[in-house]
This record gives structure tokens, C-alpha cells and sequence, in this order.
């Protein structure tokens, strides 16, 4: 096991997202998409549910948490509304592009959702750098929450409000996902709550060598399922086309909104403002690392389990698709330039 982990860990994990778009493309070809589709999304919820605790409880388990790491606790919440202050800011400013009341509301609410980016997924390959690993796991069990429980709550009342008001009433989240940012945080807590009680580390017994195995596999099965989800279809040079230039289609002019969003405004806000800080040292730069490379990273393709909440399904799909073609390369930039340079 100890020979296998150095193969799955760093940068050799990066080549499973286009591993598992080529193998996901293959096997549509064979069995149909639709299948697949459903089998990529039980293997998702496999990921969330099983892998990713695994990983934040190893992560946890073998950190003595200190007062550092609290105050980036702190710090981490405080961005993550931040971030959501940026995409709802942006919003308002750009919703001129909308004709009407409803259209207007739908807009507000896909701009802010898809702020949320891929932090358990594509931002797991932060943790196989060892002097961020722990501050990106406290960052990814904090947006778990975020993206599980704050913004469905926050879609949840303004859904009320709407069914009241006399309009369509649509599915709430599934239970599974409603849970999922409370089943989270209890890998974390009891990892810290373990370690402090009894000193215990993964080096401690024999079975943490396969708790170390088990929580390297996360990271690539995790950008597999990334690689997978990008469609062929979107990548066509008429989609290029249209999603770039077109002015006729609703969708194409909200996905780029969205995209300059995540991929130009919220970095560089972020970049600007912790850079500074960095280089007053007032942060140190693991800090500054691993919240430049979440605000680079790609939107969650997770955004769609909350389309039945009102927010645009054809373009929460497009923008989760270009903004994983767009934004892994420069992750990827990003996180071998930062790791070299911090």
C-alpha cells in the first residue's frame, strides 16, 4: 500500500479528469448515455458519502489543531460569504440583461448559485500538497456546508415565498443532500476530538496504512468523476459558437455573465485582497494558496441538484461544463506555480 499511494497522490492525480472523460465517452458510446449518467451520479453520491469523510477524517486525524487553524476557520466563513456578497453584487448590476419580474429572479438566484465551486472534487487535488493539506480540508468541510445547507436554506425561503405568492411550487432537495453537510462535519470534529484525546495518528496501528490508501484513492476517483461529466455535445463548434458569440439565446448570454464571473471577477477580487495581505504578512501564504486556488477552481457540478429551487438548469449545466473546461488548466497552472513559489 505505502509503494501504491505516491501514484495516486500530487500531480499524478490530474490526469484522471481527462481519463474519465475519454472512458465515460467510450462507455456511452457502448451502453448509452443516459445509463451512464445515472451510474456517474450514484458514483458521485458514493464519492461525497463514503470517500470524501474518509479523506477529511485522515486529514484531521493526523493534525494537531491549534489556534492557527481556528482563526482560519474564521477567516474561511467570512470569504465564502464573501464570495456570495461578490456573485450577488455582480448580479444586480447585470440584470439588465433580463426582461421581466420572473426572468429576473431566476437570473439572480443562477448567478449566485453557481458561485459555488468544486471543492470536494476538483479542489481535493489541494490536499495531496502537505502544507496545505489541512487548511484546504478545513475549507472543503466548511463549503460543504455552505453549499448543502446555507444556500438550499436560503433557496428553501425564498421558494416559500414564491408557492405562497401563487407561483409553481417545485421539489425540495433530497433528503440525502439536505443531510449531507451535518453527516460531514462529524468525520472532523471526531478526528480533532480523537487525536487531542489520545494523541492517535494514522501512524499509530497497522490499519491506518489502509485509511491512508483509502483517502488517496478520493482524490483521483474524484477528478474522474469531473473528467466524466463534461459532454461532447457542449464542446461542438456550433456550442462554441453560440456560447461565445451568440446574442439571440437567453442561455449563452447568462453562462458568459457566469463565467466572468468566476473565472475573471471573483480571482481577481480575491487575489487583490489576499495578496495584499500576504505581502503585509498578515496571512501566511498556505492561507493564501488555498483561497486563490478555490477561487479559480470550477463550478460544482453538484448545483444541479438544486435546479428544482428555480434556478436555470440548461445554464447551470453549460457554465459547470466551460467552467471545468476553462478553469482546470489554470488551476493546474496555479497550483504547480504556487506550490513552487510558496
Amino acid at each position: 500500500m505505502d509503494e501504491v499511494i505516491p501514484y495516486i497522490s500530487g500531480m499524478w492525480t490530474l490526469p484522471w479528469i481527462v481519463v474519465g472523460f475519454f472512458v465515460t465517452l467510450a462507455l456511452s458510446s457502448i451502453f448509452g448515455e443516459e445509463k451512464i449518467n445515472r451510474i456517474m451520479k450514484k458514483a458521485g453520491l458514493v464519492i461525497l458519502f463514503i470517500f470524501i469523510p474518509i479523506l477529511v477524517f485522515k486529514l484531521f486525524l493526523n493534525t494537531n489543531f491549534g489556534e492557527e487553524e481556528m482563526d482560519f476557520v474564521i477567516l474561511s466563513l467570512a470569504v465564502m460569504a464573501f464570495l456570495y456578497l461578490i456573485a450577488y453584487l455582480y448580479a444586480r448590476k447585470r440584470i439588465k440583461v433580463c426582461r421581466d419580474d420572473g426572468e429576473r429572479t431566476t437570473f439572480m438566484k443562477t448567478i449566485i448559485v453557481n458561485q459555488g465551486r468544486s471543492a470536494a472534487f476538483v479542489g481535493g487535488a489541494m490536499l495531496a500538497i502537505e502544507k496545505w493539506a489541512v487548511y484546504a480540508a478545513i475549507y472543503i468541510t466548511l463549503l460543504g456546508i455552505f453549499l448543502f445547507a446555507l444556500v438550499p436554506y436560503i433557496l428553501s425561503v425564498i421558494h416559500q415565498r414564491e408557492v405562497r405568492s401563487g407561483k409553481k411550487e417545485h421539489s425540495p432537495l433530497p433528503l440525502y443532500l439536505r443531510i449531507y453537510p451535518w453527516y460531514l462535519i462529524v468525520f472532523p470534529i471526531s478526528a480533532v476530538i480523537i487525536h487531542m484525546q489520545t494523541g492517535i495518528t494514522t501512524a499509530s496501528f497497522e490499519w491506518g496504512k489502509l485509511l491512508n490508501l483509502l483517502a488517496a484513492v478520493t482524490i483521483p476517483a474524484a477528478l474522474y468523476y469531473v473528467g466524466a461529466g463534461i459532454k461532447v455535445r457542449d464542446l461542438k463548434k456550433e456550442a462554441v459558437k453560440e456560447l461565445f458569440y451568440g446574442k439571440e439565446h437567453r442561455e449563452a448570454r447568462w453562462v458568459r455573465e457566469i463565467l466572468l464571473l468566476t473565472i475573471i471577477v471573483t480571482p481577481l477580487v480575491i487575489a487583490l485582497l489576499f495578496g495584499s495581505l500576504l505581502f503585509l504578512h498578515i496571512i501566511p501564504s498556505e492561507w493564501f494558496a488555498v483561497l486563490i486556488l478555490n477561487a479559480v477552481l470550477p463550478i460544482t457540478s453538484t448545483n444541479m441538484f438544486l435546479i428544482p429551487y428555480g434556478i436555470d438548469g440548461k445554464v447551470t449545466a453549460l457554465a459547470v461544463t466551460w467552467s471545468t473546461i476553462i478553469s482546470i488548466p489554470l488551476f493546474v497552472v496555479l497550483l504547480n506555480l504556487l506550490s513552487y513559489l510558496l
